[in-house]
C-alpha cells in the first residue's frame, strides 16, 4: 500500500455556489467536500462563466495559461484557482466559449463543450505541484469527450500512464448528439477508425456519451435503481445496448444532499427554525407561507407543493390530468418551476383562487420556505435518476408522494398503515389517476389520523442523506482503479476533557505519587471523612486490591523482596492480627470504633494476601490524607521514621498487615467523626479525652495531638509489618507500640501498662 492519498479531478459543467441550473450543480458542489473529508485530495474543473458572482471572481488567482488544439483551432485557455472548504476549484477560462448569459441552449454547445473536455485533459499537465492525477471523473455528456481524448490523444505520455477515468451519468436522456461533420472540424478524430466507429450512433451523427460509455473504466449513475433501469430499452435512450455490455464496470451510487444548506434548524431563508424535537416552527411556516402564496390560511387543510421543473420528465402530464381531482377534493397546491407547463399552471391558479398558487419563476429563497411551510411534495416523475427535491423535502419534514422510479424507488419508503413504516406515499405507474390516488392517501391520513401522520414525519426526517455514504462508496471505486492506494478514512481528532478537579475519593488510588496527591487534595475540606472509607472498602475488596500493585511496588521496596516475604508475611499475619491492630488503634479511638476494626481484620483472611502486595498503597493510604490534621499526621510520621528504633521496626516489617492497620484506622476515624456523642458516651475513662472529631482536637490542642497521632502511626506500621525472616522482633515490636499508643493516649509522665492494652485486645477478640 502506498502513503499517497488518492488525488481526484472532477469536471463538471456547473458547480453550485458558482453556476447551478439542475442536480449536477448540487453534486458537483457537495460530492468534492465530502471526498475530502474522506481523505482525497480533490481538483474541481468548472468553466469560467461570465455569469458567476464578481464575489469570487475577484479571489480567484491566475496560475497558468496555455493553447488548446481543436481541429484545426489553437484555443487559449487559462487557469484560475480558488480553494473553498479544502476543495480546490480550478476554472476554465476562454471568453469566446464561457463568457455568455447561461451555461447551455446555444448553437455551438458541441464545440463549446468540446473544448472543455479537451481543456480538462491538457490541464492535467498544469496542476498545483504535488497534484498527480490518479482518477479522472467527469459528468455527463458535457465532459464525455474527455476520456476519449485522454486514450487517443494522451495515453502515450508518461504522466497519463496512471490516470483512471470514470464516468457518471446524471440523466441519460441528454447526450450530447451533434453531426458528424464536427468529426473532423473540431474535434479532429475522422483519420481514427476506433474512435470514429465508437462515438457513431448512425450514419449522420456522433454520441458524446456514447464516447464516454465506451472508453471510461468505470461508469456510475446516481442511484441503484437507475443503473438497473437504463440497461433496458424503456429508459436506456439508445444506450442500453451498450450499458449491458458494460454491465459489469456499471454501478449505481444513490446521492446526497447537502444537510447544512438544507437544515429546517439553522435556515435563515425560512419564517421560523424548527426540528424533529420541536415542530412548532412549520405550522408557523405554514401559515406564512399561505399568506405569501395568496392561500387561505388553515390549518385544517394539507398543503402540498412543486419545486421542479415543468417538463414531461417531471410528470407534468399527470398534475394537469388530476389537478382538478385534488384542488376540489380540499388540498392545497403551490407550483414552483419554470418550462413548458407554465400557461397550464397559471390556469389552475386563476380557476381555484385561495387554493392553488403558481409561481414561474427560479427563486431560491422561495423553494427553501416552500420546502419548510408545505405538508406534502409532489414528484411524479416519469423518470428520475435519483432526484435531490424528494429527499430535502423529507429533511423539512414535508412527506413526499412520488412514482417509484429511479432514485425515487431508493429514497422513499412507502407508508403502511399496520405497521406505521414508511416515508412518504408512492405510486407504480404512470397513470394521473394512481396519481390522485396516492394524494389522497396522504390526505386521508391527514384529517384521520393526525398521531400516525405525525409519526411518519418524524421517521422521514429521521432518514440520512448526507454525502458521507456516497463519498465513502465512491472511494471504494477509486480503490478498484488503484489498488496500489490506500484509502483509510483518517481517524477524526477527538478532543480530550480535561481531567476533572481531584477530590479525596479519586485520590486516593494514585499510590505511584503519593506526596504530590496530599499536597493537591489538603484544601479540601472534610476530605478525611471522604477518603478513608474508601480506602476501608478497598481493604475489604481483595480483587480491587490487586489491581495497581504492579504500579505502587516499585515506590517503596524491589518486587523481588516483597514476593520472597509474601508467604511468611502472610503466615505472621495470620498468627493475632487482630489482637495487634486493636493494640495499635484502641489507644487513638472509641470502643465503638474499635469492634468494626476488629471485624474487618478478623473477617477478612483474605484480604492479608492481597494487601501484602500493595506495598505503596498501604503506605499511601496510611500517610496520605486530604485534611491540615493528616497532613500534620504525615509530617510527625516522617520525624518519628528517622528515628533508629522506628526506623528498624518499618523496615523489617512486611506490608501485609499495615494495609489492614489503616482501614482499621479509617473505619474508627469515620465512627467518631460521624457519631461524637456514642462514642463519647460508650469510650472508658482513658480514652474519652479521643472522641471528639479530629479536626476539634487539632484545635484544642494542636502539639498533644500532632504527637499523639505520630505516635501512632510509628506504632501501627511496628505492630502491622512483622518481618518474614525477623520473627522474634516484630513480636518484641508490638507491646513497644502498645506502650507507644498508650503513652500518646495519657499525659507522658503517666504511661498506661502494657500488659492492660494487650489483655484488652484479647479479650476483645475472643468475644469475636
Amino acid at each position: 500500500m502506498s502513503d499517497k492519498k488518492m488525488q481526484v479531478v472532477f469536471a463538471s459543467a456547473e458547480a453550485a455556489p458558482f453556476v447551478k441550473t439542475g442536480g449536477l450543480g448540487d453534486v458537483a458542489g457537495s460530492l468534492p467536500r465530502a471526498l475530502v473529508a474522506a481523505g482525497a485530495d480533490v481538483i474541481v474543473m468548472v468553466p469560467k462563466y461570465g455569469t458567476i458572482a464578481s464575489e469570487y471572481t475577484d479571489r480567484m488567482e491566475h496560475v497558468a495559461d496555455f493553447y488548446v488544439s481543436l481541429g484545426w483551432r489553437n484555443e487559449y485557455c487559462g487557469l484560475e484557482r480558488l480553494v473553498i472548504d479544502g476543495v480546490t476549484y480550478l476554472f476554465i477560462d476562454n471568453e469566446r466559449y464561457f463568457k455568455r448569459d447561461y451555461p447551455y441552449g446555444f448553437f455551438d454547445d458541441g464545440e463549446r463543450f468540446a473544448f472543455f473536455s479537451k481543456a480538462v485533459t491538457e490541464s492535467l499537465q498544469h496542476l498545483p505541484e504535488g497534484f498527480q492525477c490518479d482518477v479522472l471523473h467527469c459528468n455527463d455528456w458535457h465532459t464525455a469527450l474527455a476520456p476519449v481524448f485522454l486514450r487517443e490523444f494522451y495515453q502515450g505520455l508518461p504522466l497519463y500512464e496512471r490516470v483512471k477515468t470514470v464516468f457518471s451519468i446524471h440523466n441519460i436522456a441528454f447526450q450530447g448528439q451533434y453531426a458528424d461533420t464536427i468529426l473532423n472540424d473540431i474535434l479532429g478524430m475522422a483519420h481514427i477508425p476506433n474512435a470514429a466507429r465508437q462515438l457513431r450512433c448512425d450514419e449522420r451523427s456522433i454520441n458524446y456519451m456514447q464516447g464516454a460509455l465506451d472508453y471510461s473504466d468505470a461508469i456510475t449513475t446516481v442511484s441503484p435503481s437507475y443503473a438497473w433501469e437504463i440497461q433496458t430499452p424503456e429508459y436506456g435512450e439508445g444506450l442500453d445496448g451498450i450499458l449491458r455490455r458494460r454491465s459489469n464496470v456499471l454501478s449505481g451510487i444513490l446521492n446526497g444532499i447537502d444537510t447544512d444548506a438544507w437544515n429546517p434548524a439553522t435556515d435563515p431563508m425560512i419564517h421560523a427554525n424548527y426540528s424533529a424535537a420541536d415542530m412548532s416552527g412549520k405550522k408557523a411556516c405554514k401559515a406564512a407561507l399561505q399568506e405569501e402564496l395568496g392561500l387561505e390560511v388553515r390549518d385544517d387543510r394539507p398543503l402540498m407543493v412543486m419545486v421542479t421543473r415543468l417538463t414531461r420528465q417531471k410528470g407534468m402530464d399527470l398534475v394537469t390530468y388530476a389537478l382538478d381531482r385534488i384542488l376540489s377534493g380540499g388540498v392545497q397546491v403551490a407550483v414552483l418551476g419554470t418550462g413548458d407547463y407554465e400557461e397550464p399552471m397559471r390556469y389552475f391558479a386563476n380557476k381555484y383562487p385561495g387554493t392553488c398558487a403558481a409561481r414561474i419563476t427560479f427563486d431560491n429563497a422561495l423553494s427553501h420556505r416552500m420546502y419548510a411551510g408545505a405538508d406534502m411534495f409532489l414528484m411524479p416523475s416519469l423518470f428520475e435518476p435519483c432526484g435531490l427535491s424528494q429527499m430535502i423535502a423529507m429533511r423539512y419534514g414535508t412527506l413526499p408522494v412520488v412514482r417509484e422510479t429511479g432514485g425515487l424507488r431508493d429514497t422513499v419508503a412507502p407508508y403502511n398503515q399496520f405497521t406505521g413504516e414508511g416515508t412518504g406515499f408512492t405510486f407504480a405507474n404512470f397513470n394521473g389517476d394512481e396519481m390522485g390516488d396516492a394524494v389522497f392517501r396522504g390526505a386521508r391520513l391527514y384529517w384521520d389520523d393526525h398521531a400516525a401522520w405525525d409519526q411518519l414525519v418524524q421517521n422521514a426526517m429521521a432518514a440520512d442523506f448526507s454525502w458521507v455514504r456516497s463519498a465513502d462508496e465512491y472511494m471504494n471505486l477509486y480503490h478498484n482503479l488503484h489498488p496500489e492506494i490506500d484509502i483509510t478514512k483518517p481517524e477524526p481528532v477527538v478532543q480530550e476533557p480535561e481531567p476533572a478537579e481531584p477530590t479525596a475519593v479519586e485520590a486516593e488510588p494514585a499510590a505511584p505519587a503519593p506526596e504530590p496527591a496530599v499536597t493537591e487534595a489538603e484544601p479540601a475540606p472534610k476530605t478525611e471523612q471522604a477518603a478513608e472509607p474508601a480506602d476501608d472498602a478497598k481493604a475489604e475488596a481483595p480483587a480491587k486490591a490487586e489491581e495497581p500493585a504492579p504500579k505502587t511496588e516499585p515506590a517503596t521496596e524491589p518486587a523481588k523482596k516483597t514476593a520472597a516475604k509474601k508467604a511468611t508475611a502472610s503466615k505472621t499475619a495470620a498468627k493475632k492480627p487482630a489482637a495487634r491492630k486493636t493494640a495499635a488503634t484502641k489507644s487513638t479511638a472509641t470502643k465503638a470504633a474499635e469492634k468494626p476494626a476488629a471485624k474487618a481484620t478478623a473477617t477478612k483472611p483474605a484480604a492479608s494476601k492481597a494487601a501484602a502486595t500493595k506495598t505503596t498503597a498501604a503506605k499511601a493510604t496510611a500517610t496520605k490524607t486530604t485534611t491540615k490534621a493528616t497532613a500534620s499526621k504525615a509530617t510527625a510520621a516522617k520525624n518519628t521514621a528517622k528515628k533508629p528504633s522506628t526506623a528498624s521496626a518499618t523496615k523489617t516489617a512486611t506490608k501485609s498487615t499495615a494495609t489492614k492497620a489503616a482501614p482499621a484506622k479509617a473505619a474508627a476515624t469515620k465512627t467518631t467523626a460521624d457519631k461524637p456523642a456514642t462514642a463519647a458516651a460508650t469510650a472508658p475513662k482513658a480514652t474519652s479525652a479521643k472522641t471528639a472529631p479530629k479536626a476539634a482536637a487539632a484545635k484544642t490542642a494542636p502539639a498533644k495531638a500532632s504527637t499523639s497521632k505520630a505516635a501512632t502511626s510509628s506504632a501501627a506500621k511496628a505492630t502491622a509489618k512483622p518481618a518474614a525472616p525477623k520473627a522474634t522482633a516484630a513480636k518484641a515490636a508490638a507491646p513497644k507500640a502498645a506502650a507507644q499508643d498508650s503513652s500518646a493516649a495519657t499525659p507522658a509522665d503517666k504511661p498506661a501498662p502494657k500488659a492492660k492494652s494487650v489483655s484488652a485486645a484479647k479479650r476483645t477478640t475472643r468475644k469475636r
